[in-house]
């Protein structure tokens, strides 16, 4: 539901205070003022409070006010309290009691000087109220709206969830591994149904993994969800999507014809369902299980490239800003991968500014890395649709069946008003350059500069040891050769070589490799962007630079395991220096040495016992070109 511009919408869950406001669209000038309760979003979990589940409670707001959040016990005793203010934006603060008393506690945020502070109550009851049952039609129960309060309820959800230090490389074999984690995941066992301890298999791969996110929040929190069945583009036009279904009319789907023509009049391929029982008769953890197979089969890359212009979508692109670029906003690779944001850390004093993502690899692995030229690859070009930063779309009830905001309805919603066409005016360095200004005001010191571009290669290839090492597990189970796709689809296929090889990641270490070898030369194009030392010229610094590369590429090693299971340690250096031979390094058919590029009649390729097939090795000769030129082709 839409209100008018500043009007506050108050939703009040059953025995848990959750104040969903309204907040304007235009972003808040920056200070640490008072905090105002129609600012402020509010969630309490579980649902039902109860003394025999922690209580968990989260306050987010627009604005970055200083203040002290603190839960106060039946008796008025402050029972915990906190000062860490998060995220940015939106900023949001969290506690938890592990066995709270029954009663009516006091969530309080106190801001300095003379502001009122906030304060809301909730009831924890003595014994277990019963637990919300879907006695609607669809996958789940609506209790609420999409508008700003959640919006930052879900990125304050989504950041907490992968939360870790700056430095730190997390990453889980699965996602569900995340979710289970009551310490990360703030709506842990939120329905009070038990639902995150009954075994629900969530292992998506880039494309999915926002779904799964977005799905999961709107599934404990009663919100809207839905998705769209879209193709992936062809014959020189992005992707299109041709039907949409939510958890209320949620049906197979039909796939579009190849000429572009009406779809088909065939089903679209869907897993079986377990049962033919109705989802508000399985129960809702049953219900949104047997849900998520039926999500991850209907969408994929395709359904973030759709075009900028497009309302039919599920994903429309937002400005680059700080403002905008929060949690839970996606970035739509040109070349088919998808990474969701999951924190910004503003710039400080000798530090730059960083943005980090999730995403997901078809083995299931789910990590975190941070916005570099390397991760974040950009491109315009119509046959590969719309690249860059999106959100999703927002749902709303209208009449009683569910809709899709158009871009024009964001554009003038108070609750978004964020709809952008500008990343699609802009040329490839000019994406970057704005990047860059946006993660960084002020302008940087060229030496720090460098060394976040090193270590973000560092991290690029620690990556890939994970992938190569699960592809020696492969070859170790004596499963034969995986079979090879043809053309484009080696970058699409499914089964054992979507699984194991990596042409993805290797085009992108290859461009990651070219944006650390020429970070030098570009301080020297745009030395205004970098706080250039007094007494030193752009050559000067440029040369310098190059010695510390060479430096720092040399010192930081790694190790990966051979064929024959002992180690090998390579330095960076080998990595850049390889950059050629690993044009052909992804297959899955070859050993893990030759997938480090070790030279034959080396020492370090004499545990090689695994060659590819001579015809897959000819494919890869005459698909080189593209990695060689660092582009992914668009497909036919």
């Amino acid at each position: 539901m839409l209100l008018a511009r500043r009007l506050i919408a108050k939703i009040l869950f059953p025995l848990a205070v959750a104040l969903l406001v309204c907040l304007p669209a235009a972003a808040e000038p920056l200070g640490n003022g008072c905090a105002d309760a129609s600012d402020i979003a509010v969630l309490s979990s579980p649902l039902s409070p109860w003394k025999g589940a922690p209580l968990r409670v989260v306050l987010a707001s627009e604005k970055p006010i200083a203040g002290e959040l603190s839960l106060v016990a039946p008796g008025g005793v402050v029972a915990v309290k906190t000062e860490d203010r998060r995220g940015g934006p939106p900023y949001f603060w969290s506690l938890e009691v592990a066995s709270p008393a029954a009663g009516t506690w006091t969530a309080k945020l106190a801001s300095s000087g003379s502001c009122e502070a906030v304060i809301r109550e909730i009831v924890v009851r003595d014994r277990q109220l019963g637990a919300p049952q879907n006695g609607d039609p669809g996958v789940w129960p609506l209790r609420a709206t999409w508008n700003r309060a959640t919006e930052n309820l879900y990125s304050a959800w989504i950041e907490t969830l992968f939360d870790a230090p700056l430095d730190a490389s997390p990453s889980w074999p699965v996602l569900h591994e995340v979710m289970r984690d009551r310490s990360r995941n703030l709506l842990f066992n939120h329905l009070g149904l038990r639902e995150d301890e009954k075994g629900i298999v969530m292992r998506p791969d880039c494309a999915d993994l926002p779904y799964f996110l977005r799905a999961y929040f709107a599934f404990k929190m009663g919100l809207p969800f839905g998705f769209s069945k879209c193709s992936r583009g062809g014959g020189g036009d992005g992707p299109r999507c041709f039907e949409w279904s939510n958890i209320r009319t949620f049906e197979p789907a039909r796939p579009p014809r190849p000429d572009g023509a009406s779809p088909l009049p065939v089903l679209f391929r869907q897993p079986a369902p377990p049962s033919r029982t109705p989802p508000q008769k399985l129960g809702l953890a049953a219900s949104f299980a047997r849900y998520l197979p039926a999500v991850a089969d209907g969408v994929h890359s395709g359904s973030a490239r759709t075009s900028a212009n497009d309302s039919n979508t599920d994903y429309y692109p937002v400005p680059l800003s700080a403002q905008t670029l929060r949690p839970g906003t996606i970035y739509a690779d040109p070349y088919g991968h998808v990474l969701m944001l999951v924190k910004h850390v503003p710039q400080s004093e000798g530090r730059a500014g960083v943005f980090l993502a999730v995403d997901g690899q078809p083995d299931g692995t789910v990590a975190r890395k941070r916005f570099w030229r390397g991760n974040f690859l950009f491109a315009q070009n119509p046959a590969l649709g719309s690249p860059g930063f999106k959100r999703f779309r927002p749902i709303v009830q209208d009449g009683g069946a569910l809709r899709r905001l158009s871009n024009v309805e964001i554009s003038n919603s108070p609750q978004y008003g964020d709809f952008s066409l500008d990343q699609s005016r802009l040329g490839v360095e000019d994406f970057y350059d704005r990047m860059e200004d946006v993660m960084s005001p002020e302008p940087l010191d060229p030496s720090r500069a460098l060394l976040e571009v090193i270590a973000a290669l560092e991290e690029q290839v620690k990556a890939r040891i994970t992938s190569v090492e699960n592809g020696r597990k492969f070859q170790s189970g004596n499963r034969g050769d995986a079979e090879m796709p043809d053309g484009p689809s080696i970058f699409e296929a499914a089964g054992a070589w979507e699984d194991f090889a990596t042409p993805s990641r290797d085009l992108r270490l290859l461009i990651a490799i070219d944006v650390a070898r020429g970070f030098p030369d570009r301080v020297a194009r745009r030395p205004e962007r970098y706080a250039m030392p007094k007494d030193k010229s752009a050559a000067d610094v440029k040369a310098e630079l190059e010695n510390t590369l060479a430096s720092e590429l040399s010192s930081r090693t790694f190790s990966y395991t051979r064929s024959d299971g002992s180690p090998w340690t390579l330095a960076l250096r080998d990595v850049v220096e390889r950059s050629v031979a690993l044009e052909m390094a992804y297959n899955v058919n070859d050993c893990v040495e030759l997938r480090w590029a070790a030279a034959e009649g080396t020492d370090e390729a004499s545990t090689c016992k695994r060659r590819a097939p001579a015809a897959q090795r000819t494919k890869m000769q005459d698909y080189r070109v593209w990695f060689h030129e660092r582009r992914r082709p668009a497909r036919a």
